[in-house]
């Protein structure tokens, strides 16, 4: 039997329930190797902000009696951990900022209640980028995430710390967000798997809001069944508390086994051979912009370096061949086009920025969070909290929201941005009539070293370039490891599916994973 840490949540899941092994057993050994990584001082991870070994081996004993009993959930006594954006009663909540240090809610988020309902045991909560607010987990309040397979290079973000997380096996699985790639770009520079539903399929009640139109919460892990799994447990219908949440209607096969169901359907050899529309090739959309699209920064081009104008020679190597495998298991790669995908870098930060400005007024000090010691009235008490509460990459996005939002300045940027959103959207779908998803990149580049683009915010969302279209549109979306890159740092490939296709989405990555090993690959020492 593989070490505990090394099995996936399906294997866990299976292993409980024989009683292989015990849920009190499987918490305690991946808290003691949590506490292994936060005991190595500066060579820690940093991957996770609060743990509590009571709380969290109570809910194990608890799994294990239901196990006992017969009453178990589907994946009762499975460890996951939680993106620190999801509020949480028995662990602290601060958003990866000072201004919730030490927050307790006096709830649950959705997501998480539901990922328990299901027997799920929480270890804790993990780092992210200060109110989801970054590519490279680096605007933590409580310091930078490292990435397993180098320390010296960033995990993504915001969602780094939850990738960081299950690549460096301190956890089976995690819970993350996507407002614009947070969970794609950390799964692709740690090399596991993660996936954003269609926008409404899980709630955003209890998660701490940055851009409320395109927050979405979502899981990671090893692979796609296990992604599967998980996702199965966090969706569903929450009208009472979200007013977004969709309320769509289950299939009997979904009904029974949530959006792992195709993954029991066996099409042989050519799995896709008859997996498309009307019983034709799965037709995968390669969009022929995205091969002329990279990162290119205004300081680079001043400081005379060469900008990059395309993904990186090594990202359309892995990127090439792995749809050659998709090819010989029967698919047909078709060219599409998305010729408004430069747009939205700035859409996204306009919009995003106009709805962080107004998400983040409720911090002001009176209500909860932080408030400054010495003010000499409410406007300087204000002042003074949000200035010594906030970082620089918060205190930027308010400022370019509340620009933009303010009067003169809105119909010329945001209701211009909201317009091109949804031409974006309506390109998406003239795309989908041609294929029946898209793949192609998930980012330019493997990670980058730390601090490398610190002092550069535009080069940091530029790296976006290829997961904004998808989030603006509100598509369900994922990224599958593909390979290693030259200086051997994970590849991912990005996986894009029409509204409500989760299930073909997590199918089609679960066959290809099925005939590849590259999200078995675990970094050195891990």
């Amino acid at each position: 039997m593989a070490e505990l840490h090394n099995m996936t949540v399906a294997e866990l899941a299976a292993g409980l329930q024989k009683k292989d092994f015990s849920a009190f057993d499987v918490a305690d050994h991946f808290l003691k190797r949590v506490e292994h990584d936060q005991q190595r001082g500066s060579n820690s991870l940093n991957a996770f902000l609060d743990i509590n070994r009571e709380v969290t081996l109570a809910q194990a004993k608890a799994s294990d009696e239901k196990i006992a009993a017969g009453t178990a959930g589907p994946l009762e006594g499975v460890p996951i951990a939680h993106k620190d954006i999801f509020v949480t009663r028995d662990f602290a909540t601060t958003a990866g900022s000072k201004m919730l240090k030490d927050y307790r809610s006096p709830f649950d988020a959705t997501v998480v209640t539901r990922l328990r309902d299901a027997g799920m045991v929480s270890l804790g909560k993990l780092n992210c980028d200060e109110f989801a607010m970054g590519s490279a987990n680096e605007n933590s309040a409580y310091g930078a995430v490292t990435n397993p397979w180098d320390t010296s290079c960033i995990p993504g973000g915001s969602s780094g710390g939850s990738a960081a997380a299950v690549a460096a096996r301190l956890t089976p699985a995690a819970t993350g967000t996507d407002t614009g790639g947070s969970i794609r770009q950390p799964a692709a520079f740690c090399g596991i798997t993660g996936i954003k539903p269609t926008y409404g399929r899980a709630s955003r009640y209890g998660m701490v809001a940055f851009a409320s139109s395109l927050d979405q919460a979502g899981p990671m892990a090893r692979n796609a069944e296990d992604c599967a799994l998980l996702l199965s447990a966090m969706c569903g219908p929450d009208l009472d508390r979200d007013s977004t949440s969709l309320n769509v209607a289950q299939t009997e096969d979904e009904k029974k086994y949530g959006f792992s169901h195709l993954l029991r359907i066996d099409h042989g050899d050519k799995p896709f051979a008859k997996a498309g529309k009307d019983g034709k090739a799965l037709k995968i959309g390669m969009p022929t912009q995205w091969m002329h699209l990279g990162q290119t920064s205004p300081r680079h081009h001043s400081s005379g370096a060469q900008p990059q104008s395309e993904p990186d020679v090594q990202i359309n190597s892995r990127i090439d061949q792995s749809l050659e495998r998709f090819v010989d298991l029967g698919a047909e790669i078709v060219p599409v086009h998305l010729p408004l995908t430069k747009l939205s870098i700035p859409v996204y930060y306009i919009v995003c920025a106009a709805e962080a400005s107004s998400n983040l007024s409720r911090f002001d000090g009176v209500k909860f969070g932080h408030r400054a010691k010495e003010f000499s009235d409410l406007a300087d008490m204000y002042q003074r909290t949000r200035s010594e509460g906030f970082g620089d990459e918060v205190k930027r996005r308010i400022m370019i929201g509340s620009y933009v939002l303010s009067h003169g300045y809105y119909d010329a940027y945001y209701l211009q941005a909201q317009k091109i959103r949804r031409m974006i959207a309506h390109d998406f779908q003239q795309a989908f009539a041609q294929c029946d998803l898209i793949a192609g990149p998930v980012a330019p580049t493997t990670a980058w070293k730390l601090g490398d683009k610190a002092d550069d915010p535009v080069a940091n969302y530029l790296a976006d370039i290829f997961t904004l279209p998808a989030s603006l549109a509100g598509l369900p979306c994922m990224s599958i490891p593909v390979g290693l890159g030259d200086m051997g740092m994970p590849v991912g490939m990005q996986l894009i599916g029409n509204y409500l296709q989760e299930a073909q989405l997590l199918n089609v990555a679960h066959r290809f994973q099925q005939v590849t090993n590259f999200h078995d690959a675990t970094p050195e020492g891990v």
